[in-house]
């Protein structure tokens, strides 16, 4: 591959997961420069990088610029995305303001890679939760049709960036730190103050809530997993229905789905599809964890098993570092295509 120019912008935990896949992956990287609100020096394994300070606005000569994003916010893209276009640079957006925006591919390479070159300067990385049901679903898609799948995700802390993550490790040591001399019947789960970070407390807990609620008594989460779906398979009759939880996790996401096919498939068929589809590890003896998962690429897949009940339906469990696959990994794979 040609060496290219390249711009991260965002230094949070998926830009510096960014930072970490395009070193590993020995992406070829002829320039490297990184952005973020202001300018400051970082150390990723053990590696110094120079921050410029976004506001500067000094773009030229970028071939790809990769924006980490942020998940439920207005992003640095809305402000600069257009501006890294205009001085000749492709943007790859990991945020939420232009997936479902007409005209800008929605990509997760494993699927549907064709349509990056159909970008006109933008290319949008799907939602976490999304690229991960994709993957697992994708070659079922393919293979058999898809009616219908449900989904219910348990989702890490890390999905909502490091501060969320810090919250919930500061919950914990508070937790632990007020019972140590405490008999068990005795604990005291509950932090002392206000949670730092998310509507009520993760410690010890979930939350069955993900971004703001929506239609229908839906969250914004779980309706991006029915229309990035929609889109990044081009097919709208597929019956989606989501729960997204928040868990106590630091990293990676699992997902429990329940898919129904067009086609009848029996189980050693989509055993065979999901041996043979990119991007996934196929564990039937198995069950992977969260921390098996983490700092992995793959989604890992096990618990296949037919629903006793109804025909062509079936039910699977997954993992998935959200951090890689659900953002970065997904953002240098599309950079790669490019390339």
């Amino acid at each position: 591959m040609k060496k290219v120019n390249v711009a991260v912008i965002g230094v949070g935990a998926v830009g510096v997961e960014i930072l970490r896949v395009l070193k590993q992956r020995k992406f070829p990287v002829n320039n490297l420069r990184v952005f973020a609100r202001s300018a400051r020096q970082i150390e990723v394994d053990g590696l110094k990088y120079n921050v410029e300070a976004i506001s500067d606005e000094k773009f030229d000569g970028i071939d790809i610029a990769l924006f980490a994003g942020t998940e439920g916010e207005k992003g640095a893209s809305r402000l600069y995305a257009q501006k890294f276009i205009d001085k000749g640079a492709v943007v790859v957006d990991n945020g939420v303001d232009f997936r479902l925006q007409e005209g800008v591919p929605l990509v997760v390479p494993e699927i549907n890679k064709d349509k990056i070159k159909s970008h006109k300067g933008i290319i949008s990385n799907p939602n976490c939760t999304t690229i991960q049901a994709v993957v697992a679903l994708g070659g079922i898609y393919k293979s058999f049709g898809l009616q219908k799948f449900i989904l219910t995700s348990f989702q890490a802390t890390s999905g909502a960036g490091k501060k969320a993550s810090v919250s919930l490790w500061q919950e914990t040591k508070e937790i632990v730190e007020k019972n140590k001399d405490v008999d068990f019947d005795a604990v005291d789960k509950r932090i002392g103050a206000k949670p730092a970070y998310f509507s009520s407390q993760i410690a010890f807990d979930v939350i069955p809530q993900i971004g703001g609620f929506s239609k229908e008594g839906y969250t914004t989460e779980e309706w991006k997993v029915v229309d990035e779906t929609h889109k990044i398979l081009e097919d709208d009759s597929i019956k989606i229905s989501a729960t997204c939880v928040r868990v106590p996790v630091i990293t990676a996401h699992s997902q429990a789905i329940y898919f129904t096919t067009q086609k009848q498939a029996t189980l050693e068929q989509i055993e065979e599809v999901l041996e043979k589809s990119g991007g996934v590890k196929y564990l039937p003896d198995s069950l992977p964890s969260c921390l098996d998962a983490e700092g992995r690429d793959e989604v890992f897949i096990s618990r296949l098993r037919c629903d006793p009940f109804e025909d062509k339906s079936f039910w699977l469990w997954c993992v998935c570092d959200n951090l890689r696959k659900g953002a970065a990994l997904n953002a240098v794979q599309i950079a790669e295509c490019l390339v």
